[in-house]
């Protein structure tokens, strides 16, 4: 089946008169095909057992997980693509929100993500949250389907307040200073922003805060400059859910952008500065030549898709020109195209 969106515009039949089906029905009848819901998530970890910094991948275990996430991430980009058209605007708007806002409902009726098999699950499903709640938020306001609306925000809500638990009770000491628990806590953020709940939304500014607080003096995360060759990966996957979250915040009245001593500052600069030094500070904590210089993987846009929120809270005229060679930029699990979203007229 495919999780492609399917768009169709049914205003010659309102002009003709004839008698629409129920909001929901007609809307994933007629414009949606959603996938099947996951309702379980079970895996391990990427890497070897016995590999500590957690750099040395096991090929079939990274299969396992690929496969698992796959039509998850799929459905997620569908979305988001979606959603934003939702945003570029155009006279089926509506329609089009209601689109998306039904497709999500389905998985959320069937309390998609609910059994969390493994450990693992636990730590990764945040991003997949953030995703969906990404989505919903950009076509809310213009959704015509207030009891499907109802049901997704009840579903979000009871998933992100069991990561608020895992992640309280459950994450190792280690990972709850990680670039994962930064994805659980975008994630929180927006849950609690659409569904107006604010002690998820303080939990996302004391998590978030927790994590950028590590930062060493010059910038660098130490949970994962013990990465080996992914180490300035894994500091800039910790960076898109570090900036977007303390973007949001700050629309929230709840800023943490200048905590621990311009630690949000001092972490980008760290990255982008090695980036230029194709990854010799990160090299020097690792001890191994990183992952963009070493063949293993190339630099994409999307990893750098956080440049977008980082400028609204830090104008820099020269971020912003080293930013073009990136441009557009999006991100699915940061809600697609980011000029769209705050509001960098470049894109």
């Amino acid at each position: 089946m495919t999780t492609r969106t399917l768009t169709i515009c049914l205003a010659a039949v309102a002009s003709l008169g004839i008698p629409a089906a129920p909001a929901s029905a007609a809307t994933e009848d007629a414009c949606t095909v959603a996938p099947d819901p996951v309702i379980s998530l079970s895996y391990g970890s990427r890497y070897i057992d016995d590999d500590d910094s957690r750099s040395v991948v096991d090929e079939e275990s990274e299969q396992a997980v690929n496969e698992a996430l796959k039509p998850i991430d799929d459905f997620l980009r569908d979305l988001t693509s979606d959603a934003n058209d939702v945003l570029r605007g155009g006279g089926d708007q509506q329609q089009k929100a209601d689109c998306v806002v039904a497709a999500i409902a389905k998985w959320a009726e069937a309390d998609a993500l609910s059994d969390l098999g493994t450990f693992n699950a636990g730590l990764t499903v945040g991003a997949r949250y953030a995703g969906f709640a990404m989505a919903y938020r950009q076509v809310r306001p213009y959704s015509s389907l207030i009891a499907d609306g109802e049901v997704i925000e009840a579903w979000l809500s009871e998933r992100i307040h069991e990561q608020m638990t895992f992640w309280e009770e459950e994450a190792t000491p280690g990972a709850k200073t990680g670039n994962l628990r930064a994805w659980a806590s975008l994630a929180a953020n927006l849950v609690g922003d659409v569904t107006g709940d604010d002690d998820a939304l303080f939990w996302s500014a004391s998590s978030i805060t927790h994590v950028m607080c590590t930062a060493l003096e010059d910038g660098s995360l130490p949970q994962e400059m013990k990465r080996g060759k992914y180490a300035l990966h894994y500091q800039l996957h910790a960076i898109s859910p570090l900036v977007v979250t303390a973007a949001l915040l700050e629309e929230q009245g709840l800023s943490i952008k200048d905590n621990c001593g311009d630690a949000l500052q001092r972490i980008v600069l760290y990255a982008l500065n090695d980036i230029q030094n194709e990854g010799a500070a990160a090299m020097e904590y690792s001890g191994k030549e990183q992952s963009y210089w070493d063949g293993t993987e190339e630099l994409e846009s999307h990893e750098m898709a956080w440049l977008e929120a980082y400028l609204t809270l830090f104008p820099d005229p020269e971020i912003d020109d080293y930013a073009e060679q990136f441009r557009p930029l999006g991100n699915s699990k940061l809600g697609g195209s980011q000029s769209l979203l705050w509001g960098t007229p470049t894109n």
